[in-house]
């Protein structure tokens, strides 16, 4: 019976021997041991045998990126105006032994390091220049702090400026300014409007008169051709009437006596013009009448009349 309780304490023993002597670190993380208080070697993921009582993790370090953020900090700019700084740094442990080390605690130490660099680079800077130029201070800061760094196994991979709030008088007065600078580019691009539609409308007058006496100057051409083209058409048409006239004439030899005739019948429509106030009998038409009698006793004779 004894034995075989020596037997179960000492399988027991053994056990626990085996238990603590496995060491189990997760992905992306390195355990650093100590024998005997002094560093011997960092286990990487995976399954790991250590040495019961002699050898010690004195850390476990994320290798992984951090982000570590830090409460809003007071800067004063070179024009001495003081802004709130919200900032953000992403770290990534490199050397496991160097951040153990070579420095009690990392992540606070980055932190003193980034708040100092950022007053020292706001520092010489403006207020215009602190809120126009982020890119500039995370390049100046990361510069820094990489230097500093790279002997504490840390590797800075990006900062990042979350906010950078002016005093609240310089706010008021930056919204004051913002209104005017957009009212008066309202301004501006209202006179350049009214510039342009003025323009525009006098260039449209300009072109409308254009077209208004060139449609003139085209309809007096056209009309004066009308007119010329009917004067030709009436002038040939009276020609061609006084040609066929004299050719009716002399086909059918008409005599003086049929003309004095005719010449009678046309002196009424003569004298019924609106314009005819005074109507003047012309020299000729004694000798119309003369003409017509003579023809009247001619007819007479030659029908025997008595």
């Amino acid at each position: 019976m004894t034995m075989i309780i020596i037997v179960a304490l000492f399988v027991a023993v053994l056990l626990i021997i085996f238990w603590r002597s496995v060491r189990i670190v997760p992905h992306s993380m390195e355990d650093v041991v100590e024998r005997f208080g002094k560093f011997h070697r960092t286990l990487s993921s995976g399954f790991n045998v250590v040495i019961p009582g002699v050898d010690q993790v004195r850390e476990r370090i994320d290798r992984r990126v951090q982000v570590v953020s830090f409460p809003p900090q007071s800067a004063i700019t070179e024009d001495n105006l003081a802004v709130e700084v919200d900032s953000a740094v992403y770290i990534r442990v490199v050397d496991a032994y160097r951040a153990t080390y070579e420095v009690a605690n990392f992540i606070q130490a980055v932190e003193q390091l980034t708040l100092a660099t950022l007053r020292n680079v706001i520092g010489g800077m403006n207020l215009e220049g602190t809120l126009t130029s982020r890119d500039q201070i995370n390049r100046e800061l990361k510069t820094v702090l990489d230097e500093a760094t790279r002997d504490w196994g840390i590797e800075i991979s990006r900062i990042e400026l979350k906010g950078i709030e002016p005093p609240s008088s310089v706010q008021e007065a930056m919204e004051m300014q913002m209104r005017a600078d957009r009212e008066k580019r309202a301004q501006l691009l209202s006179a350049e409007g009214e510039k342009q539609s003025a323009v525009l409308r006098a260039e449209g007058e300009r072109t409308a008169a254009v077209l208004r006496a060139e449609g003139a100057a085209e309809a007096q051409a056209l009309t004066a051709k009308a007119d010329a083209q009917a004067q030709t058409t009436r002038a040939r048409g009276e020609a061609d009437s006084i040609h066929m006239v004299f050719k009716a004439l002399h086909t059918s030899r008409v005599d003086p006596d049929v003309l004095a005739y005719h010449y009678l019948q046309k002196l009424p429509e003569i004298a019924q013009g609106d314009a005819n106030k005074v109507w003047i009998v012309p020299a000729e038409m004694g000798s119309a009448l003369q003409g017509l009698g003579g023809a009247f006793d001619r007819l007479r004779n030659d029908v025997n009349l008595p």
